[in-house]
């Protein structure tokens, strides 16, 4: 894990590369996080809706990013994640996060990081999500935060 004084404006944190999605990961992620909409999990329904296939939930992409942010720095450092959904990610994408730092300040006394975050699909480029993640690294804060 980094400390405030390791963090400089411009690092970039180590990238986060996932296994292609597959028809089996999007069945866990949808026992995982209840979220059995059809059009992640049953062809038939995708099809019918108008897709050639169905596609990883939105919140899938997200998830990597919190792990990007997790490999980083303590869960309970992240204060706030902000982010918006780009595109949709098709089955066999694989996802790579990224994140630079944009900002590093002491704000009311409070060590604050803010970093951009970003998923993307290795296959195409396209950008599934962006945004910015508000981290707190200040020391000796209650371990119960």
């Amino acid at each position: 894990m980094v400390t405030f004084d390791d963090i400089n404006v411009g690092d970039y944190l180590p990238v986060l590369s996932t296994e292609k999605i597959s028809r089996t990961t999007l069945a866990l992620y949808a026992g995982a996080s209840g979220d059995y909409n059809p059009i992640h999990i049953d062809i038939d329904f995708a099809k019918s809706a108008g897709m050639d296939d169905v596609f990883a939930h939105g919140m899938l992409s997200m998830a990597y990013l919190g792990r990007l942010l997790t490999n980083w720095v303590d869960q309970r450092s992240i204060k706030k994640v902000d982010v918006r959904f780009t595109a949709i990610t098709p089955l066999f994408s694989q996802i790579i996060c990224t994140g630079v730092v944009q900002k590093k300040q002491i704000v009311d006394e409070q060590k604050i990081i803010e970093v951009l975050v970003e998923a993307k699909d290795s296959n195409s480029g396209e950008v599934k999500i962006s945004g910015t993640a508000t981290i707190n690294l200040t020391e000796n804060r209650s371990s119960l935060a």
